[in-house]
C-alpha cells in the first residue's frame, strides 16, 4: 500500500507537470516564430528552456515511479533538490535586494516620485547599463505605457493631474520631475518655467511622445521601483513553491525507498 501511494503520487503529480510544460514549450516556439518586439523575442528562449526542462524532469520522476526504474527516480530527486537549494538562495537574495527603496511623497500631489539611488547598488547596476536599459526603453515602448498615459489624462486639468495616483513608471518616464518645476499644459506636454534645477533630468525632457523623459534617470528609478514590487510578489510566490516542491521531494524519496526495496526482494527472489 505504501508502495502505491508514494509512488503513484509521484507519477499522477509528475503526469500533470509533464501537460503543463506542453503549453510552456508551444508558447516558447510560438513567441520565436511569430514575436515582432524585441521583448517578446527576448522571452522566447527562457520559455522553451523551462518547457524543455519541466517536460525531461517531469519524464524522469514519472518513468522511475511508475515503472520502478530506480536509476531515473534517483536522477529526479537529486535535479529536486538541487532546485529547492536554489529556490531558497533567490528568496532570500529577492528580498535581500528589494528590501531598499521607495517612491517619494510629494506635498499636494497624488503621486509620488522616484529617485535612483534610494535603490540597491545590485539593481541599479543591471538596469542602467547602457545596454540594459536601451532594451527596457525598447520594450518601455513597445507596451505603449506612455502613450496610453497620453490618451488617458489628455483633457484632465492641472489640479486634477496632480491629484491623479500614477504608477512609478508613469511617473518617473511619462512627465518631468517636479523639481523641474515645468508648467502643465497637458499629460505629456509641459512649458519651461524660469525656475533653475540641479536636477539633469530637467535638461533631458522632451515632449515628443518617443522621447519624454525615457532617458532620465527618475524613468530608471520608476522602472526599478515597479521591479521590486515585481520581485517582491515573486519571492512570495516561491515561497509558497518551495512548500510544494519539499512536499513532493519527501513523497519521491519515499518512492525511491520503495524501488530499492522492491528491487532487492526481486533479486531475493531469483537467487539460485
Amino acid at each position: 500500500m505504501a508502495f502505491r501511494l508514494s509512488n503513484n503520487l509521484v507519477g499522477i503529480l509528475n503526469f500533470i507537470t509533464f501537460l503543463l510544460s506542453i503549453p510552456i514549450l508551444g508558447a516558447g516556439i510560438w513567441l520565436s516564430r511569430e514575436g515582432v518586439t524585441e521583448c517578446e523575442r527576448f522571452l522566447d528562449k527562457p520559455v522553451i528552456v523551462i518547457g524543455v526542462f519541466l517536460m525531461l524532469v517531469s519524464l524522469a520522476g514519472l518513468i522511475g515511479a511508475c515503472c520502478r526504474v530506480t536509476w531515473l527516480l534517483w536522477l529526479y530527486l537529486v535535479v529536486m533538490f538541487l532546485l529547492i537549494v536554489l529556490g531558497i538562495v533567490f528568496t532570500i537574495f529577492a528580498f535581500a535586494v528589494t528590501n531598499k527603496g521607495a517612491g517619494e511623497a510629494l506635498s499636494g500631489k497624488g503621486y509620488k516620485e522616484y529617485r535612483l539611488g534610494d535603490y540597491s547598488n545590485w539593481l541599479q547596476k543591471r538596469v542602467t547599463g547602457q545596454k540594459n536599459w536601451n532594451k527596457i526603453k525598447s520594450c518601455l515602448a513597445d507596451s505603449k505605457v506612455c502613450t496610453d498615459f497620453h490618451d488617458k489624462y489628455l483633457n484632465t486639468s492641472a489640479s486634477e493631474f496632480y491629484q491623479t495616483h500614477l504608477s512609478s513608471v508613469q511617473s518617473g518616464c511619462c512627465k518631468p520631475s517636479n523639481d523641474c518645476q515645468f508648467m502643465y499644459v497637458g499629460p505629456t506636454n509641459w512649458t519651461r518655467g524660469s525656475a533653475e534645477s540641479n536636477n539633469p533630468d530637467c535638461n533631458l525632457w522632451n515632449n515628443n511622445l518617443n522621447t519624454l523623459c525615457f532617458d532620465c534617470q527618475s524613468c530608471k528609478a520608476g522602472f526599478i521601483d515597479n521591479l521590486r514590487s515585481s520581485w517582491k510578489k515573486v519571492a512570495i510566490v516561491n515561497i509558497v513553491f518551495l512548500i510544494f516542491l519539499i512536499i513532493v521531494y519527501s513523497v519521491g524519496c519515499c518512492a525511491f525507498r520503495n524501488n530499492r526495496r522492491d528491487n532487492y526482494y526481486q533479486q531475493q527472489t531469483w537467487k539460485p
